[in-house]
């Protein structure tokens, strides 16, 4: 009989600490994370399923249905003023992200998945990326050497593109 033991550690290893975050493409050359408290769901979605409306900003796509919720759906790559997405594919990825009781649908290019860490990794943007961008930002953080883009969703939200403002 074999009397080995595993012993669990007290504390939780390094890379299991910290913030959770949505992680996605924003287009070919942008990796990106959202913080999950945001994050309501990432979906794919055929493009039938969003109606455009006009007289809108062109980074505005519509409106879609979401369960039960009408979401204004928003081509995030071209509200920052990146290279868009290639809309010839016939749906789209979309993060719902939900700030206070607004819902909003952001395209990207391609989910990634979900990572961890901690707040004091997120280094000012200033200098790292457009100045187009900052206002955006929470930061950057470096992950297995990419620089990844730590969106701000209340500024997303808040921004006076969506508003006309």
């Amino acid at each position: 009989m074999n009397n080995s033991k595993i012993t669990l550690a007290a504390k939780p290893i390094d890379h299991n600490q910290g913030d959770g975050y949505l992680r996605f493409q924003l287009n070919k050359l942008a990796p990106a994370v959202l913080p999950m408290r945001y994050t309501q769901e990432a979906i794919v979605v055929p493009v039938e399923s969003i109606t455009s409306m006009p007289n809108m900003p062109s980074c505005i796509l519509g409106l879609m249905n979401w369960r039960s919720h009408i979401v204004w759906v928003v081509d995030l790559p071209r509200m920052f003023n990146l290279e868009s997405l290639d809309h010839r594919f016939r749906q789209f990825n979309i993060i719902i992200i939900r700030v206070e009781s607004l819902l909003l649908g952001l395209v990207v290019q391609e989910i990634k998945g979900t990572t961890k860490f901690m707040p004091d990794e997120i280094r000012s943007p200033v200098g790292q990326v457009a100045s187009s961008l900052v206002p955006y930002l929470r930061g950057c953080v470096v992950q297995q050497k990419e620089v990844l883009l730590v969106l701000d969703a209340q500024a997303i939200v808040q921004s006076s593109i969506l508003h006309g403002n």
